[in-house]
């Protein structure tokens, strides 16, 4: 079912301040932001070789971003895995008994359908099903 990680996303307060770490300090160079409006959050992506760093900040104080921020503080708040079909993988997952936040897929960042499991069926990860 999944064929790889396809990104670890990182909720951060500033996303610019959070690109001059990783540009500056790290040498990864972003390919670009965007914001998704349903998701109230900007993104940007750092190609690391077959797999990405997706930087989140929230464009809303409500956000999910924006709580999860207050809550944690910033860091890793989920790791995407790269399925080939997102719909049969929901399937397969919630036959299997895992808790699902999508039941259906939901439109991402750079045109990805993607779900999210809940972390209470995944050890505490917020695992997000990905398919490009």
């Amino acid at each position: 079912m999944v064929t790889k990680i396809d990104h670890i996303g990182i909720a951060v307060a500033n996303l610019d301040e959070a690109l001059r770490f990783y540009e500056e300090v790290l040498g990864i160079k972003c390919t670009g932001t965007e914001v998704v409006e349903e998701q109230k959050v900007k993104t940007a992506f750092l190609p690391i070789g077959d797999t990405k760093v997706e930087l989140l900040e929230s464009t809303d104080k409500d956000g999910p971003i924006a709580r999860f921020i207050e809550k944690r503080g910033q860091g890793i708040q989920h790791i995407a895995y790269r399925v080939e079909n997102i719909e049969e993988a929901l399937e397969e997952v919630k036959k299997k008994g895992i808790r699902l936040i999508d039941e259906k897929p939901r439109k991402g960042a750079g045109g990805a359908k993607i779900a999210f499991l809940h972390p209470k069926s995944t050890f505490g990860v917020l695992i997000e099903l990905c398919e490009r």
